[in-house]
């Protein structure tokens, strides 16, 4: 088996751990704040260690990529976060209404 066996490649900014739903981003966030591989797999408990050490050792052996890869993805989160600031939904809209008249958790956002 390859290492790249492990991820499903879905674009070069979407690389999921096969069979979940799970990126590749959210075992590195992990992982580049200090957690051991055991730690991880007790907050991501749908993986087993093997994928998670997989995913650690892909990131080793390809870090100038990914550490591209995730710059990337943080730089999108941002832009999405910043655009429903400026263009919130419907719900939003109501919730910030709702703060403003000071009712926000009376059950009338609905």
């Amino acid at each position: 088996m390859q290492l790249e066996d492990y991820f499903d490649f879905l674009s070069s900014d979407d690389i999921r751990i096969k069979g979940h739903r799970i990126g590749i981003d959210n075992v590195l966030d992990y992982y580049l704040e200090g957690y051991t591989p055991e730690e991880i797999a007790a907050s991501l408990s749908t993986l087993s260690l093997e994928k998670i050490y997989a995913t650690i050792t892909y990131y080793l052996h390809n870090r100038p990529q990914i550490d591209a890869y995730l710059l990337r993805l943080t730089k999108w989160r941002e832009k999405q976060y910043q655009t429903s600031i400026a263009n919130p939904s419907p719900l939003g809209q109501r919730v910030i209404a709702a703060k403003a008249q000071g009712t926000q958790g009376r059950g009338n956002l609905l």
